[in-house]
């Protein structure tokens, strides 16, 4: 039987292929009392859920040559009660069906950070309507910087074809990449 004071830790885990991030946020979580388990890739990342059974899993949408809606699908096949929040750098509306219907219960785009990703977790478990969950709705401007880098990495960071894809002529998207990404 376990004491009254004995304190719960959560945890968390993280499939990324982005080390940065995924190491960003896994000291952001364990800063908040959170254990966080990070995975760069789909395998490690279903190794480690079976290990540890996390309450929380952060799935980025497009790893090194995976789909993140697949990890989706396999850990939610493998534990039910599993709250599993989707994370994409290139949202789109057809992505966040997908997700959901994969078995996603979130999907937010990047960039995030722990405070929002705790609170839409909060939010969720506390049975809160997804539409009171306060998140930002990307400008059209960070929307378009989105699809640029998307289309520039699809192209495999060749602007030329990148360029030829969009409609854009070259010199103009060269223009569009040396400009900061926008924040909102």
């Amino acid at each position: 039987m376990s004491d009254a004071n004995e304190i719960v830790q959560r945890s968390a885990l993280i499939a990324d292929d982005d080390e940065n991030f995924r190491e960003r946020l896994a000291r952001a979580l364990a800063a908040r009392g959170w254990e966080a388990l990070s995975a760069a890739s789909i395998g490690e990342a279903l190794g480690l859920a079976s290990q540890h059974a996390p309450d929380l899993a952060i799935v980025d949408l497009r790893m090194a040559g995976e789909s993140g809606l697949d990890l989706v699908a396999k850990l939610r096949a493998g534990d039910a009660t599993i709250f599993i929040l989707m994370l994409t750098g290139y949202g789109s509306i057809a992505t966040a069906l997908e997700a959901v219907r994969r078995g996603a219960n979130h999907y937010l785009t990047k960039p995030v950070d722990a405070d929002q990703i705790l609170t839409v977790y909060e939010g969720m478990i506390a049975e809160i309507p997804a539409k009171e969950i306060e998140t930002e709705t990307p400008s059209l401007a960070r929307v378009e910087w989105e699809h640029i880098q998307r289309v520039l990495t699809d192209c495999e960071n060749n602007i030329s074809m990148a360029a030829k894809r969009l409609g854009l002529h070259r010199r103009s998207l060269q223009r569009k990449l040396a400009k900061y990404p926008p924040r909102v």
